[in-house]
This record gives C-alpha cells, sequence and structure tokens, in this order.
C-alpha cells in the first residue's frame, strides 16, 4: 500500500518513504512504527500495543519508545509542540490524525490490471448500535455483495495477501465487494468488550445501512456464517440470497462432544499467550488448522496478519464468545435461497457441522468440497469449483 499525507508518501511494498520527491532514509523500527500509526489512524494505540507490533512484546524502556516516536515526528515534520501528526494522548498512548490518501503499492506487471481494478477501494466508517466505530470498504463491479464479518482480517493488509487477495479479485470481477473488518479487528474499533452474537450482528447492520443498498447477496464464511444467518432472519426483505461456507450453528462449547470443548479450551489459552509469534508451536498449531495445504509464504503471511488483525487478548474473548454460539432456532426461519459449501476435511469447523446447517435450512443447497483447508486456496484443486459455484449461484439470484 502507498499512503499519502501532507507532502508525504509511505509505500509499504517497497519499504520507502518520500517527502515530495525526496527519498528520507528510516530506521527499520522508525519505519515500522510509523506503519503501525498509519494503519491505526482514527484510534488510540497504547505503548503496550506498539511494544506488541514494532517489538514482538519484547521488554522495552519507555525512553525507547519515545526516541522512535520522536524519530517519526521528526522525519513527517511534526514536533512535540504542534503534533499535528502524530497527537500524544497523555499517559495512555499514541493517534495519528493526518488525513490519510490510501492507494495500491508498485505498479501492476502486465496482465494485471484486473487485480489493479479490483484493489481499489474506498474506506469509510460508521457507528454499531453500541456506538462501537466499524470500518468498512467497497471494491469490484457488479451486483452487490456483502461479506459477513469474521476474526483475521484488516481492510488495507487483506489486499497483499496471498491468501484473502485471490478470493477478492475472482468475487470483485463479478460483484462489488462490501466487506468490514469486526468489532476489534483491522481499522474497526479495538476498545470493545462486547462480542456476542447480538453485537456482531449489529455491526453488519450498521455496515448495510450505511452504504444504503437495498437487496443484496450476503457471503458469510466460518464465524460469519451465524452473523449472515442471524441478519437474514431479522431482515428477509433485504436478503436476496446468502452463501455460507465453512459454517456453523454451535459453537465448540455448545456442542455435545466433550472432546471438542476440551479441545476449544486448549485453543483458548493458546491463543491468549501465543498470538502472533513467529516460529511458535500455537502458531504452527494455529496454520495448521487453517490452512494445512498452505506453501511458505502463506504460513509466512498468517503470523503477519495475526499482529496487523487484532491482539492476543482481543483475539481470546472473541475466540470465547464464537465458541459459545447456538443459532439452533435460526435455520428454520430463512426464507432467502441459500447455498452451503464445506470442505470435506475442514479442521476447523467439522464437516457434519455443514451438513447440519444444509438440513436445518429449508430448501438449501449442499456442496461439499474435497478438500483440508478452512480457507480454501488459490492452489487448492477445489478452488476453480468453489469460485465457479458462487458465481453461478449469486448469477441465478441477482
Amino acid at each position: 500500500m502507498i499512503y499519502r499525507f501532507g507532502p508525504h508518501a509511505l509505500d509499504t511494498e517497497r519499504h520507502e518513504f518520500r517527502q515530495a520527491d525526496r527519498l528520507i532514509p528510516l530506521e527499520p523500527q522508525v519505519f515500522d512504527l510509523l506503519v503501525y500509526l498509519i494503519e491505526s489512524r482514527g484510534r488510540m494505540v497504547t505503548r503496550d500495543e506498539i511494544i506488541e507490533a514494532v517489538w514482538d512484546g519484547r521488554i522495552i524502556s519507555d525512553a525507547a519508545i519515545g526516541a522512535r516516536i520522536n524519530a517519526v515526528r521528526t522525519a513527517v515534520g511534526d514536533d512535540g509542540k504542534r503534533q499535528q501528526v502524530v497527537k500524544t494522548v497523555p499517559r495512555r498512548g499514541f493517534r495519528f490524525v493526518a488525513p490519510v490518501e490510501i492507494s495500491g503499492g508498485a505498479a501492476p506487471a502486465a496482465g494485471e490490471a484486473a487485480s489493479e481494478k479490483a484493489g481499489r477501494q474506498k474506506i469509510r466508517f460508521c457507528r454499531s448500535p453500541d456506538g462501537v466505530r466499524i470500518a468498512y470498504a467497497q471494491s469490484g463491479q457488479g451486483a452487490p455483495m456483502v461479506k459477513a464479518g469474521h476474526w483475521l482480517t484488516h481492510l488495507e493488509y487483506d489486499w497483499q495477501s496471498p491468501v484473502w487477495r485471490p478470493l477478492l479479485e475472482a468475487l470483485g470481477a463479478s460483484f462489488t465487494i462490501t466487506r468490514y473488518d469486526q468489532r476489534g479487528n483491522g481499522l474497526s474499533d479495538w476498545r470493545v468488550t462486547d462480542f456476542s452474537l447480538p453485537r456482531l450482528v449489529g455491526d453488519l447492520e450498521a455496515v448495510t445501512d450505511a452504504t444504503g443498498l437495498d437487496r443484496f447477496v450476503i457471503y458469510g464464511t466460518s464465524q460469519g456464517v451465524p452473523i449472515a444467518l442471524s441478519y437474514a432472519a431479522r431482515h428477509p426483505e433485504r436478503v436476496k440470497a446468502l452463501i455460507l461456507q465453512g459454517g456453523f450453528i454451535k459453537g465448540r462449547m455448545r456442542r455435545a462432544d466433550a472432546a471438542e470443548r476440551e479441545q476449544a479450551q486448549a485453543y483458548h489459552v493458546l491463543i491468549r499467550y501465543g498470538w502472533g509469534q513467529e516460529g511458535s508451536q500455537f502458531f504452527q498449531s494455529f496454520a495448521s488448522m487453517f490452512i494445512p495445504d498452505a506453501t511458505a509464504e502463506q504460513l509466512g503471511w498468517f503470523v503477519e496478519l495475526q499482529k496487523h488483525s487484532t491482539n492476543g487478548e482481543i483475539a481470546y474473548r472473541l475466540r470465547q464468545a464464537l465458541d459459545d454460539i447456538d443459532i439452533s432456532d435460526v435455520p428454520e426461519r430463512i426464507a432467502a435461497p441459500t447455498l452451503v459449501i464445506h470442505a470435506r476435511n475442514d479442521g476447523i469447523q467439522p464437516f457434519a457441522q455443514g451438513l447440519e446447517l444444509a438440513a436445518a435450512i429449508p430448501n438449501a443447497e449442499f456442496v461439499p468440497l474435497e478438500s483440508r483447508n478452512h480457507i480454501i486456496l488459490r492452489e487448492d484443486r477445489e478452488w476453480p469449483r468453489l469460485i465457479a459455484t458462487i458465481r453461478e449461484f449469486a448469477d441465478r439470484h441477482r
């Protein structure tokens, strides 16, 4: 991404910072700190968040943080008194306050014009019913599709991802996609304590109201599935169709299988204490469950996404809330045409959950995928079938 503010431009791909046409050298930690402040703009970041993001949670003195903040201010032409770019919140943290324009990174190679077009997005903000700030964006072209929120997203960073970008490009070629970072993730508000299902559905309601969309297809994956279903049950007049992938009716703590409940509890502990630590046993376990067939590049991206999308404490609280979801009374109330897709060897949500979901929704279509991946990768042999199935179903219900 290229972030422009005032006379400055920061290019995350080339790792360059410029004032007008002049290249300004920055130490790596200063560069990373500036990127983090820009990506967190609109909210205050604490010293602890900065330490976790820039120093990987190592013990760092206040003097070291202060020195890097001063170096950032010097680079952007700011100072401790004016604070026109980086504002200090006394005894609490810092905020990046300058207006920012966002564009794609380096010029695309030949044949990538479609990707560049799909990647253009406008980021805006709205408020959930309980006042939480939610970031949302629209990209692509065609019939409207809303992607229900789920954890591990970042509206900007997802476009750099070898996991999410292929999906965004593929869908953006046929649909105008509205995406958002759910509370506690990405560019949305991290100062949140309530991650209950009604609040998560409220985030989706706020985004659809802010965009002014009348009727649209909802695409929900993983935890986005119960959110999408709950929204459709509340607002049947607005939902043309539902596409549900890798979803569930009951979270792990609500299922009858005692082994699943024990796994969930162990998973919560791993998340709380191992979040974002590259090379940790937690990371290897986490990645292998979501994308066991990933390449080294994709696995490396996954740990970076952890750092960008949220912090360990929020991920822990959110995971607890998700594993406690039970929407058993919702599927039978769905009136919209529904497609249920589930990988047969999904390591996150068992195949039985997909079958149960499809059976509970009136007249739902069910498509099993022969894959081990919870997130279907572009290299997966079922990738072409996934994209073709989504397009064909959505085209029937435009």
